[in-house]
């Protein structure tokens, strides 16, 4: 099984390996000195002190930064320790007026192109399906969960109700029945009428014997029904037949009944009320209310099993292929990158500029509330093994330093 390595005990052991070498080199110098002493080798001996005196300088230098150097309070060490707040307070200031300058800042977000970016980034496949994958998982159902049908029922209920209240249906009524008024359309309409009618009683003639066996007396056996049915039947047809017949006295009635009804509804506001109040009052019945909140539990229910079909759910699809298509125009469209671009720059540049102080304060607030000994820890462990490098570079040019001191001082003996 593989297993992972935690990056703060790489950086521990990275910082011990880099102070050891820094100790070697600084023991090597001392080393050095020794043996320049016991066989009296001057060059030597002037190398090893000044990379000695370099070495120690440098490593009280970096250890001063983190803590008092063997223990002792000397005055100005642990500098980031005790001067925490200080630190935290400047870099606050630096921050604020450093980075949030409108000049800076403008080059940088004209660099960025932000607009040009995001849309390069929508429009890939695999990015917008990420996020229509996070929409259909989490949000889609989270939504579904946390509000309350009886409030979106309500909610559709009473725009239901608006929506209605809000139309004169005797208006439409009116307008969609003017064109009857003229020409032979009101004729046709009529005939056409008649006909389905007389289709539709063709076609239930063994209903109506039914009904009507139903309704005679039961001592007739039976006898009655036929003669009855084929009564009624012929009488129904005879009359419909009839009215089919334009200058027929039933048609005549007919017409007469259907102009008066048009021209009521065109010009009577008083029918046109009683036809709101009719459409309202069906409307307003149990079952079409519970069929209009029936509405909500279906559309919730499609959505919910239409999820559950993972990267085969439309909801899904249509999400991510809106998102790559709204990529793709945006990328395409100039104009409206430049717009983007505008609006991300004023909006963030007076965001930023605005609270430059909220955010240096934040800033320093931040680093205040640190514990000193902790932070100190922490950069040491990220920037101390660079910092080593003083130390191997101390030692090294302070011998060579002392070489050359050394060489100067010799010539100068030698000519004078």
């Amino acid at each position: 099984m593989k297993t992972t390595i935690d990056p703060d005990i790489s950086k521990v052991k990275a910082l011990r390996r880099m102070k050891g070498n820094a100790l070697s080199l600084l023991g090597f110098a001392v080393l050095l000195f020794i043996i320049a002493i016991y066989f009296k080798i001057p060059m030597l001996q002037a190398f090893s002190e000044a990379a000695m005196v370099g070495g120690i300088a440098d490593w009280f230098a970096v250890v001063a930064l983190f803590r008092h150097p063997l223990g002792i309070p000397i005055w100005h060490t642990a500098i980031i320790s005790t001067k925490k707040n200080e630190i935290g307070e400047n870099l606050g200031n630096f921050v604020s007026e450093e980075f949030l300058n409108r000049e800076k800042l403008e080059i940088k977000l004209d660099e960025f192109n932000f607009a040009t970016k995001a849309s390069e980034w929508l429009s890939q496949e695999e990015n917008a399906h990420n996020i229509a994958n996070v929409v259909a998982v989490n949000i889609i159902p989270g939504i579904l969960k946390t509000i309350k049908d009886e409030d979106i029922k309500r909610f559709i209920q009473v725009q239901f109700k608006e929506k209605l209240e809000a139309i004169n249906f005797g208006d439409w009524i009116a307008l969609a029945l003017e064109p009857l008024h003229k020409g032979n359309v009101k004729d046709q309409l009529l005939t056409n009428l008649l006909e389905v009618i007389s289709s539709e009683l063709t076609n239930n003639k063994d209903l109506i014997r039914k009904k009507v066996k139903a309704s005679t007396p039961f001592l007739s056996f039976g006898l009655a029904d036929k003669s009855i049915t084929e009564g009624v039947f012929n009488g129904l047809q005879d009359f419909l037949n009839e009215a089919k017949k334009p200058e027929s006295e039933i048609r005549l009635k007919i017409d007469e009944y259907v102009y008066d009804f048009l021209e009521k509804v065109k010009n009577s506001e008083e029918m046109r009320i009683k036809i709101n109040d009719m459409i309202l009052s069906f409307a307003g019945k149990k079952e079409v209310q519970d069929y209009i909140s029936g509405i909500w539990d279906e559309i919730k229910l499609s959505i919910s099993n239409d999820l559950d079909k993972g990267d085969e759910s439309s909801i899904k699809k249509s999400i991510s292929n809106l998102i790559q298509t709204f990529g793709n125009g945006i990328k395409e469209d100039s104009i409206m990158i430049d717009k983007i671009n505008n609006f991300i720059k004023n909006d963030l540049l007076s965001v930023l500029l605005n609270n430059k102080k909220v955010i240096g304060d934040l800033i320093s607030s931040t680093v205040k509330s640190w514990d000193g000994k902790e932070v100190s820890e922490k950069l040491e462990l990220e920037i101390g093994k660079d910092l080593q490098y003083i130390r191997i570079n101390g030692t090294l040019v302070g011998g060579i330093i002392g070489l050359i001191i050394y060489g100067v001082e010799q010539l100068y003996h030698f000519v004078f």
